[in-house]
């Protein structure tokens, strides 16, 4: 099988003869841009300079698949939020553009055509072209509890759950269309599957509030989206696992915080896992013995696609991510 067969196959589960690895978020580090000699904030602003970055995923790192949107930025910068993309050493910021969900917000018709939204599309296009028969091509979109977040800004949003959850549930369904017609344009782009990142994460989003804002969301963007989905929510997300296996949810990038003994049984047996690597203690400070155990671990857990639990620190090794690839490659899946 192809590294690409491998990671497509285990975001359903099916059986590989080895663990797939890779992420559903970035994998840059400032060692690694200049090993390529590609750096933020281009790579963010240039279809082949991201496409570039993008790439090394493959063949610098060993990954399974390449995910070229590495700022949580694009769509919003398309919807009207002035971002600061950054440097090599600093991953993009944004401001809110919208006062209040008090105010109507409207979604710019010609959203997909700005900068931010052409250029990974187009990066896409390369990737497809140069690595689509290697490596399983991932794009990116936010889901829509994070789209408010970034359009009404965190403290307005989050409190506007409980004075005018009415005006939210509004709100996620007028963004939900953006992450939609931003995925599908990914698609159309050669894309095999796609990152929904949705920071619905415990101390901003209860179980409940999940319930009752996204979960109906978020099996609607897997019924409307024909490719399969990899959610990533960050945080210790014990409490809600349960609930992301009735969206129909392909796969879930998780992170370390939830216990791995448990996050398997939580997950239950259609559910892919993707992840959990600790960014701090392994990716940016480990030894070649803990990254070893770590994959080990990983492995026996049934953990299907091995990688970073969230995007990397920029400061970490890039040869620390080459080391987890190399190690997850050594080993057999475990019988199921």
């Amino acid at each position: 099988m192809t590294p690409r067969e491998i990671f497509l196959c285990a975001l359903r589960r099916r059986p590989t003869p080895r663990p797939a690895t890779g992420s559903a978020t970035s994998v840059v580090t400032t060692d690694l841009m200049a090993r390529v000699g590609v750096s933020f904030p281009e790579a963010h602003l240039h279809p082949e300079k991201m496409a570039r970055l993008a790439a090394a995923g493959y063949t610098e790192l060993g990954c399974d698949n390449v995910m070229p949107l590495f700022s949580v930025w694009h769509e919003s910068a398309a919807l009207g939020c002035a971002v600061d993309w950054g440097d090599s050493r600093r991953m993009p910021t944004g401001t809110p553009c919208h006062p209040s969900l008090a105010s109507p917000f409207a979604v710019p018709p010609r959203f997909l055509q700005h900068p931010a939204c052409v250029v990974p599309l187009a990066a896409l296009r390369r990737l497809k072209q140069h690595l689509g028969n290697e490596a399983a091509i991932v794009g990116k979109v936010f889901g829509p509890w994070t789209l408010g977040y970034h359009i009404f800004g965190v403290e307005e949003f989050l409190l506007s759950t409980l004075t005018d959850p009415d005006g939210v549930k509004r709100a996620l369904r007028t963004l939900l269309e953006v992450t939609v017609a931003f995925a599908r344009a990914q698609i159309d782009a050669g894309a095999d599957a796609l990152t929904l990142a949705d920071h619905c994460t415990r101390d901003l989003c209860s179980p409940l509030a999940y319930r009752g804002f996204l979960r109906e969301l978020h099996a609607e963007l897997h019924e409307r989206l024909p490719i399969p989905l990899i959610l990533h929510i960050c945080g210790d997300t014990s409490d809600r696992i349960g609930d992301l296996r009735t969206t129909g949810i392909e796969c879930f990038h998780y992170d370390s915080k939830v216990p791995l003994p448990m996050v398997r049984s939580l997950a239950g047996e259609q559910l892919s896992l993707m992840g959990g690597t600790s960014n701090l203690t392994v990716i940016r400070s480990g030894t070649a013995e803990e990254i070893t155990e770590d994959v080990g671990a990983k492995v026996a857990a049934g953990i299907d696609i091995i990688g970073p639990e969230c995007a990397v620190p920029l400061d970490a090794p890039w040869a620390n991510l080459a080391a987890l690839t190399r190690a997850a490659k050594q080993r057999r899946p475990p019988a199921r």
